[in-house]
């Protein structure tokens, strides 16, 4: 039951109340506090396999990570305990989603508070071992998502850049038309490396081949159009090349860094978990719910993002607690298969 009611709480949206109503349409009712106690055990039997995947997602080469507002309502009202503890200066509360790798198996991670994406970046980095390389940072250019206390290769998100030419087609054909074939031709060529099977130092040469000349000769257009006033500086087009401009070093760190992606878009499906969560529930209640509601999406998502049905990760976990407490490591959801097996047939 509990496996059931997280799964549809958290992975699908569903809040408390809808599947409230649904288990009172079907003649068997469950209220809202009588599905939190059934998740419950639930939870602590998965809290070690989070604290698995967070410490093992550390050390990953590469870290992808971005946020979306969430509510959480004990957090907004005035006097209350846990509200105290905010700093008086934090306007919004938050959730984050840091996607990274364990090996070749992508890990979602959800954080929802007070603190923005680098905060919450710089917490799982802390985990991180000092023998490890320094690792690759994906994300946008907002100041929030940047974690300057810890070391890390800054990747900013092509995409976003190239929204803007996208939303100004309009008004501007001819220029943005230029822009978006230019980035058309380095989205192609990483789909090329992608169908190949390249690896990392080989997708790298690969785009310095065939990448780097066409985003040389995009950046030269760019600026001689601002310096050459043959485009207003404060027009939308003028503020979308002036953000490339700015930013152009980690815009194009795929052109000189093995492993660098060109955008977040990982990252931000990823958030569509919690964005469907706002959009059904409003919000959280308490910063307890708002935990709770991180453990299932990471554990929920992980599993989607490595091909495990998470239904039966979960039965899975609620089906053998103790075994998950001796070792967690072996109940990720891409290892859980043959643990469970195992006990299965013992």
């Amino acid at each position: 039951m509990g496996a059931t009611v997280a799964l549809l709480r958290y992975g699908t949206g569903m809040p408390h109340y809808r599947l409230a109503r649904l288990q009172q349409s079907l003649g068997v009712p469950l209220p809202a506090s009588t599905q939190w106690e059934v998740m419950q055990p639930l939870v602590q039997a998965a809290r070690p396999i989070l604290e698995a995947l967070i410490t093992l997602a550390a050390q990953s080469p590469l870290f992808h990570h971005d946020d979306t507002t969430m509510r959480i309502l004990d957090l907004r009202r005035a006097g209350s305990a846990t509200a105290a503890q905010i700093d008086p200066e934090r306007k919004g509360t938050f959730t984050t989603n840091v996607l990274a790798y364990v090996d070749a198996h992508p890990v979602a991670l959800y954080f929802t508070g007070w603190q923005h994406a680098g905060e919450n970046l710089a917490d799982v980095l802390r985990e991180r071992s000092a023998q490890r390389e320094t690792p690759i940072q994906m994300c946008d250019a907002l100041s929030r998502n940047l974690t300057p206390e810890l070391a890390t290769l800054l990747a900013l998100c092509l995409s976003h850049g190239r929204r803007e030419f996208v939303s100004l087609v309009g008004q501007f054909p001819a220029q943005c038309r230029h822009v978006l074939e230019a980035l058309g031709h380095v989205y192609r060529v990483d789909a090329e490396a992608k169908e190949r099977g390249l690896s990392a130092e080989q997708r790298l040469a690969h785009h310095q081949t065939h990448s780097q000349p066409v985003m040389e000769a995009l950046q030269a257009w760019m600026q001689r159009q601002l310096d050459d006033k043959l485009v207003e500086p404060n027009s939308g087009l003028g503020e979308a090349m002036g953000y490339m401009l700015r930013h152009w070093q980690p815009l194009t760190l795929f052109l000189r860094q093995a492993g660098a992606p060109l955008d977040n878009n990982i990252c931000e499906r990823a958030l569509k978990m919690a964005i469907l969560h706002r959009k059904n529930s409003l919000s959280y209640k308490t910063l307890n719910g708002a935990r709770t509601g991180d453990l299932f999406m990471s554990l929920i998502h992980t599993a989607r993002l490595n091909a495990v049905n998470p239904f039966d990760y979960l039965l899975a976990i609620a089906t053998h607690p103790e075994a998950v407490q001796r070792v967690p490591q072996a109940w990720l959801p891409w290892n859980y298969p043959k643990s469970a097996a195992r006990l299965d047939t013992s």
